[in-house]
């Protein structure tokens, strides 16, 4: 017997459900045998599944959390020292990679990942142009970029 997409091939296997003839490099084993692909019926889990309108919902999440997150950083980098970046930026990023996961219900994948990421970048980014915000020495900036990247470690975290 011939294996059915592979003609060239013989074998003994047939499929479990439609008695189709496999071998072995198109055989897919599951938990009740051995099956042909159309039977298996291969895909990713629907967690994995994004259309568009859920990177549209991502994206205007990012975007909306962006802002607002940056304003919050800059009226607490005011009257905070300027360690408290690194908490702040930690605080936005673990805000936006929740915000973003709970808009487009709990879905992930990498470019979701990307778009939180990119949402806490954007955060910061509010943060110093925002009137008066322009850091006067390194220090109190390394501390702000420390935050931005833990902050986006976690937002992409949440999301992958």
């Amino acid at each position: 017997m011939q294996c059915a997409t592979h003609p060239d091939v013989e074998t003994n296997l047939r499929c479990g459900k439609c008695g189709t003839a496999i071998c072995p490099r198109c055989m897919v084993v599951t938990p009740v045998g051995a099956r042909c692909r159309r039977c298996a019926r291969i895909s990713s889990l629907p967690t994995y599944q994004v259309s568009l309108s859920y990177y549209l919902k991502a994206a205007a999440t990012a975007l909306g959390t962006a802002i607002v997150g940056g304003v919050t950083w800059w009226v607490l980098a005011t009257f905070l020292p300027y360690y408290f970046g690194l908490l702040l930026g930690v605080a936005v990023g673990y805000g936006m990679g929740e915000l973003v996961s709970l808009a487009v219900n709990r879905k992930r994948g990498t470019w979701l990942a990307v778009i939180a990421g990119t949402g806490v970048v954007l955060s910061y980014l509010v943060n110093i142009l925002s009137p008066g915000a322009f850091p006067h020495s390194l220090f109190p900036t390394m501390t702000d970029l420390a935050g931005v990247i833990l902050g986006a470690v976690i937002a992409v975290n949440r999301l992958r």
